[in-house]
């Protein structure tokens, strides 16, 4: 069995979620291979695990007719999504590992503050 280790990483960046239909339609894409270049040298997580992730969002992520934010499960999806390349390449099913995890939004001021704080922890399930 592989050791179990606990990974707590800032990754900067303005996080994305769907494909933009309008805006920076480049945004999506440049988070995933932001996400997936700052976690590819993390340790692989080959078992059971806790995420907690915490989007730091840009102004220009609470638009007017978006008071609260980029919707939670699409930045989610594609942070998942990287991280499958990277941190969960090595799990069986891959991001399957997670048994439970926390996820929030919080506004920060600049878009150089932007980014996604990542903690991963291992937990033990026999």
């Amino acid at each position: 069995m592989a050791s179990l280790v606990h990974i707590a990483i800032k990754i900067d960046g303005v996080p994305y979620g769907a494909k933009k239909a309008r805006g920076n339609l480049n945004g999506a894409t440049r988070w995933t291979r932001t996400v997936i270049d700052q976690t590819r040298e993390l340790p692989k997580v080959t078992e059971a695990c806790i995420l907690k992730v915490t989007f730091l969002l840009p102004p220009d992520k609470y638009p007017r007719d978006f008071p609260y934010g980029s919707d939670l499960d699409n930045l989610l999806k594609r942070f998942l999504d990287a991280l499958n390349e990277t941190v969960f390449s090595s799990a069986n099913g891959k991001d399957s590992c997670v048994i439970s995890m926390t996820i929030s939004k919080v506004k920060v001021s600049t878009e150089k503050k932007a980014g996604a704080l990542l903690e991963i922890l291992p937990v033990s399930v026999a």
